[in-house]
């Protein structure tokens, strides 16, 4: 038997768009087609060039293989083929192209309430979804009670799920993917809805579920959860993988897609419309102890970040700084040019013209990590000036930090070289 639980190879999926079904199925269907049709006949003839008909691969070549028991995150932007792929491994929809194999019973959560028929009840639901997984009666009439407790719908498991919330309808539907024991776990955004305390049920019934050696594909925007579930990630981006590794590499790696990573940014007076005009960035750096722009540095070493900028007028108690955050948003430390209050006394007013504000970061002081630079310029409590959370990403390597010899990622942010003593009190 294969030691693979999914195995697909060169998965594309095309969609049309632009174009109504081929053959209307209703009357309502029929009306629209025929007001689109005296709409075409009386639209100019170069109106509607950039609407034409056409196609958009929502997947293209997409393949990888996911091993019996394997937890596997995937990630992308909102458009990236994320639930399309998704689809296509619960067999709702066909590929265009393209091969797959699924070995193992698959239970799909892919939306609220996906599979349930509004007009039966929660409990006849339940027994329909569990058929279609293609497990026998009693097989969920042993699950059934547990079902209930944990979707805590039990008040209302007679009543026809039309009439449920979203999330009667989410506690239900999760609660039937994760019990009723499929070999394969599809999992789409279940976090999306609910309130945290079934959030944090879900969690901890998804890691039970992955505990027991059950495959799982998560899809999730909480990128929190993704790093809590999984050991390996799928990033995808456009319809294509662009990245699978392990999953806090590839949470860095899709959260800095998009943003600056050359250790230098620079604004366009377009990028600054809006605005206030008395004062103008002109560009953030990173530089290494020889004075270099540079995108990563060493963390044994240290390095510098500045800002230069533009005063347009005089101001006064302006402080310049900088936000330092990880890529997944959490704050490392913010630090002012005026926090010493001898530069605040010598800077309390600033004329018009010319500015460079530098810091310099300590040696082994950072972890190896990717980074992101939020700048902020102010009077405090009076006026913001200027403010750009993201704007600048740089690297820290480790290499000569304190403990390497250890082969070990140490947690956190910051890697400071402490100072140990070890006495000997007795012998």
């Amino acid at each position: 038997m294969s030691d693979y639980a999914i195995h697909i190879e060169n998965i594309s999926k095309q969609y049309r768009i632009g174009l109504a079904q081929d053959r209307p199925d209703t009357l309502r269907d029929v009306l629209t087609s025929g007001v689109r049709k005296v709409g075409r006949i009386f639209r100019p003839k170069n109106e509607g060039r950039y609407s034409d008909p056409g196609h958009i691969w929502a997947l293209k070549d997409v393949s990888f293989d996911v091993e019996r028991g394997q937890v596997l995150g995937i990630v992308g932007r909102n458009g990236a083929g994320k639930s399309t792929l998704l689809k296509i491994l619960s067999r709702v929809t066909n590929p265009t192209e393209g091969y797959g194999e699924i070995h193992g019973r698959v239970g799909s959560l892919l939306e609220v309430g996906t599979g349930f028929h509004p007009e039966l009840s929660g409990r006849e639901n339940i027994y329909l979804n569990g058929a279609i997984l293609g497990m026998r009666q009693e097989e969920i009439s042993r699950k059934f009670d547990e079902i209930v407790e944990f979707s805590e719908v039990g008040k209302f498991i007679d009543t026809p799920v039309k009439r449920y919330s979203s999330g009667m309808y989410l506690r239900l539907a999760f609660s039937v993917a994760a019990h009723l024991e499929p070999e394969i776990l599809v999992v789409d955004e279940v976090l999306a809805v609910g309130d945290a305390e079934f959030q944090r049920k879900c969690l901890g019934k998804m890691n039970d579920v992955a505990n027991e050696g059950r495959t799982v594909l998560f899809v999730s925007h909480n990128m929190s959860a993704i790093l809590r579930l999984t050991q390996e990630t799928i990033v995808l981006n456009e319809g294509r993988v662009v990245m699978r590794a392990p999953t806090p590499e590839a949470v860095d790696a899709y959260l800095n897609m998009g943003l600056t990573k050359a250790g230098e940014r620079n604004w366009s007076e377009t990028e600054l419309a809006g605005e206030d005009p008395a004062f103008r960035p002109v560009a953030l750096r990173i530089r290494n102890p020889k004075g270099q722009v540079a995108d990563t540095v060493v963390a044994a070493e240290g390095f510098t970040l500045e800002l230069e900028y533009q005063l347009n007028e005089a101001i006064s108690g302006l402080r310049v700084g900088f936000y330092l955050m990880t890529t997944r948003g959490e704050y490392v430390f913010t630090t002012f040019d005026t926090d010493d209050p001898g530069l605040y006394e010598s800077f309390t007013s600033r004329p018009a013209g010319r500015y460079l504000s530098r810091v310099t970061i300590p040696p082994n002081l950072m972890n190896e990590g990717r980074y992101l630079v939020g700048v902020n310029a102010s009077t405090y409590r009076i006026k913001r000036y200027f403010q750009d959370d993201k704007a600048l990403t740089f690297t820290v390597d480790a290499t000569g930090a304190p403990g390497m010899h250890w082969p070990e990622k140490r947690l956190g942010p910051v890697r400071p070289d402490l100072d140990w003593k070890i006495e000997v009190v007795e012998n």
